[in-house]
């Protein structure tokens, strides 16, 4: 491989979603880009198995389409006809109360006749537009906030659960501006998220966006891995095996990264890097040149979550399955933080007769439980099945994934911490950091910020040398 100073324009550091995003984005743009990746494979949490007939997601199960900049990037990848849209049958989820799944309330007659809130949390929303706004300089938690503006019960049955079900995280920690950037704008623009949802539903129109709680849920024939290794593929400078050992820039401004491969170090030198990988990775790599980045990047959390996989025979659940899946409130006590109806979700995820499952456990709510034996957490979550589906027989198998550092948590001080990533970025020209610690953690999420990354990266390299 050529490692002199010109042989590459951009070294990505990271083939998760979002370095492999901004790789594609950079090389559509005409630039000499390499992607390195300690794995064995591309695609970072996105995994695609397949066993006896079915199709397990290790990592995210779908993602949302939320911009227009999705479809832009399946077009450009030649995947756009292997996406798949989820069912009409998954629009419904299921919320557990008292032991059972109830479904979410969609519809304002849904919402009047629920059982998940009682009669006194349904009034009380009238109250919710005649509320007084936060102090736009206070920064508070997503509890906090919820209990503020809807009240305790939406926290516990509706809130909670939904950060649960995103993050693994805790809403009594998480940062609402950090974490729900646009519900802080709603709160802060209108005074009101209720008037906010109306009116800010019209100015995502303009913009061709959708609101994530109304957008579609998407994969592919073939998976999620499906978007990955079409990015892959495209990008074709792909080294993985690859571990990152040391970054370093040179007296002429271009940066080198020393990585190991095959038992061998080797160096890789380009005119820009990207870090694209976790939280504690990005510090070990970046301290040389950005120390108190590095301090920020070592202060972001990821709890750990372990992902279950269960197949039965359609007839040994009772519950009609018949929705996205259901997530777990903590107040219902529950061992797994929420189960996906998979099969119901997407087809041919598991055989004719069969249904497949996808449980996550662990989190900050059961942090013990993530990191227990085999043998305890799949007794769990057998459990739950037998309790909030009918499963009246055993699983016929179930495939263990376990994610020590799972998802980064947008926490107090989150948006600071980031702050501190952007000074390093204008103090290094040069260096850029792209992952799901910064911007969302969805794979939408990703997408938007890699192409952003990518945009303005591709803008510098080509921007006039000041003499």
């Amino acid at each position: 491989m050529d490692t002199s100073p010109a042989a590459l324009d951009v070294l990505v550091v990271g083939a998760g979603v979002s370095g492999l995003a901004t790789a594609f984005g950079l090389a559509r743009r005409g630039l000499a880009v390499q992607v390195l990746d300690a794995a064995a494979r591309p695609g970072g949490v996105i995994a695609t198995v397949r066993r006896d007939g079915a199709l397990y997601e290790t990592g995210p199960n779908s993602a949302l389409d939320t911009t227009p900049l999705i479809g832009e990037l399946l077009t450009a990848a030649g995947i756009a006809a292997e996406r798949e849209n989820a069912s009409e049958v998954s629009n419904t989820r299921f919320v557990v109360k008292r032991g059972a799944p109830v479904p979410l309330p969609m519809s304002p007659g849904a919402f009047l006749a629920t059982p998940l809130f009682s009669p006194l949390a349904k009034a009380r929303l009238a109250l919710e537009p005649f509320l007084r706004r936060q102090p736009a300089g206070e920064e508070e938690t997503i509890a906090h906030f919820v209990r503020r503006r809807l009240g305790r019960e939406f926290l516990d049955y509706a809130i909670e659960p939904f950060v649960a079900g995103i993050y693994a995280g805790d809403p009594e920690r998480l940062s609402v501006p950090a974490a729900f950037p646009k519900l802080h704008a709603l709160e802060q623009k209108y005074g009101s998220l209720i008037v906010g949802a109306v009116l800010g539903a019209r100015e995502r129109r303009k913009r061709a966006e959708t609101a994530k709680n109304t957008a579609k849920s998407f994969s592919f024939r073939g998976g999620m891995q499906t978007l990955t290794d079409a990015l892959a593929r495209d990008v074709g400078r792909v080294e993985v095996g690859a571990r990152a050992l040391a970054l370093a820039r040179g007296d002429d401004g271009a940066f080198a990264v020393t990585f190991e491969q095959g038992g061998a170090n080797r160096v890789s030198r380009a005119r820009a890097v990207v870090l694209a990988v976790p939280a504690h990775e990005a510090a070990r790599l970046a301290y040389p040149l950005a120390p108190e980045a590095t301090v920020a990047l070592q202060a972001i959390e990821y709890p750990a979550v372990t992902v279950v996989a269960s197949a039965y025979r359609r007839e040994d659940v009772d519950h009609r399955l018949d929705g996205f899946g259901f997530l777990a409130p903590r107040v219902e006590g529950r061992a797994v933080l929420g189960t996906l109806f998979s099969s119901s979700m997407f087809g041919g995820r598991a055989p004719e007769g069969q249904v497949l499952l996808t449980n996550f456990v662990g989190g900050r709510r059961n942090p013990e439980l993530a990191v227990a034996d085999d043998e305890t957490i799949l007794a769990k979550v057998a459990a739950e099945h037998r309790t909030l589906l009918g499963a009246r027989a055993p699983a016929l198998w179930h495939a263990v994934t376990r994610w020590p550092r799972a998802i980064p948590q947008y926490e107090l001080g989150h948006l600071a911490r980031v702050a501190k990533v952007a000074e390093a970025e204008k103090a290094v020209p040069g260096l850029r950091f792209c992952a799901n610690w910064r911007g969302g953690v969805s794979v939408g999420d990703c997408i938007a910020n890699a192409h952003a990354t990518a945009d303005s990266l591709a803008a510098w390299l080509r921007a006039p040398v000041s003499a």
